[in-house]
Order: structure tokens, then sequence, then C-alpha cells
């Protein structure tokens, strides 16, 4: 037992359920619990160019919200970023990285590439994105859940979010880590490899399963 027990791996859970649907099948009555799952969004990135989630299938994507200006937050979760970032660096086609802006009126797309240049950001795998204030902030709410306050995405609303979101090829969330905390970062780099070696499936059913490192 001990000997197996020392090298599983935990697969990251699905999170955010949105409804149990009761199913009847041969007169047996079943349980499935449907999970929240991220729609398809179109924003502008860094380089100009208007980005959707559709062109991203087959990736593991991190989502993260920053602002450009900011001075104490935001230098530390984009840090820690570029350190996943790198790590991935030889194999830039499994992950992206998309950091969506809550202050986008003012962080314009040369605002964008300039700070990603600053920081020697790739492009090809991680998004720095502005777009409409309204749509954005709809996304951190009711898309990724990163805040709870309700809001209008008016001029007086703003959200700081410190969380990291693991989001799965299939676009459900798997995870949420404190981007200022480098111990909770190490934990996501780990999830994502763990979600690449992962059996794919069409529908998630049970939140955990087990796999062997040797596998």
């Amino acid at each position: 037992m001990d000997h197996y027990g020392k090298n599983v791996v935990e697969v990251p859970p699905f999170l955010i359920a949105e409804r149990v649907d009761t199913i009847v099948k041969d007169g047996r009555t079943s349980y499935d619990t449907v999970f929240h799952q991220v729609k398809n969004f179109t924003l502008t990135n860094q380089l100009g160019e208007n980005v959707n989630l559709d062109q991203l299938k087959g990736k593991v994507l991190v989502v993260s919200f920053f602002f450009t200006s900011c001075p104490t937050v935001c230098p530390t979760l984009m840090k820690n970023l570029k350190r996943v970032q790198d790590s991935y660096a030889k194999n830039d086609t499994l992950l992206q990285i998309i950091s969506l802006s809550v202050d986008p009126v003012r962080d314009s797309v040369p605002t964008l590439k300039h700070y990603a240049d600053s920081r020697n950001i790739d492009p090809r795998n991680w998004w720095l994105l502005t777009g409409d204030k309204k749509e954005i902030y709809d996304l951190a709410r009711h898309e990724f859940f990163v805040n709870a306050v309700q809001g209008d995405g008016g001029p007086d609303d703003f959200i700081h979010a410190e969380k990291f979101v693991l989001i799965d090829k299939d676009r459900f969330i798997r995870g949420y880590y404190n981007g200022m905390d480098t111990v909770s970062v190490r934990k996501m780099v780990n999830d994502i490899a763990v979600l690449h070696i992962a059996k794919d499936r069409k529908r998630p059913g049970l939140l955990k399963r087990l796999f062997s490192s040797g596998n």
C-alpha cells in the first residue's frame, strides 16, 4: 500500500457546479453534476489582434486580472506568471496565459505592448487583453468568479483580484491560486502538468482521479 501511495498525483477537481440533473434510466435514478464551462469571448491583445478562446483549443489556460499602472500587487503577480511562462518556454503550445486589464480605458494596445515588452512577455502564449470594461468585469464576476462583489462595470466599479484561475482544455475551471504566494503558484504549475497527462474526458463526473506519476 505504501509503495503505491507515495507516487500518486491528485487531478484538480472540477469547480463551480451550476446544477444537478436527475437522470432516470431503466427505473433507476442517478444524479449528474453539471459544472460551469467558460464561454467564448473576444478581446484585443497587446499586438492589436482580436483574439478569442476558440483559438486556444487543446491548451490549458491560466487567467489573471491586472492593470499596468498598479504599483504594488500586479508587479508580483506578473513576475510570478513570467516564471510560469518561462517554465513552458520549450512547450509553448501547451499553455496559454491570459491577463485581462481591469483598467481597459487607460490600458490601450500601445500601453499593453510597452508593458509586455518591458517584461519580456512572449505574446505567442501570453496575451494581455483590453476591451470593453463592462464585458471584462462581467467575465471576472460571472465566467471566472474572481470577485463576489456585484457591480455594473461603470466608472466607479473596480476589481483587483490576486487569484490565478486554471482552466482545462475543455474550458472547465479546475483551480484558484494565490498569485502572490510562490507555494500556491508552484502548486498551480504542478496542476497544469497533471491536466496535460490526465486522460481527456467528454464530460466531468468524479471530482477526483488518481494517476500514477509513472503513467
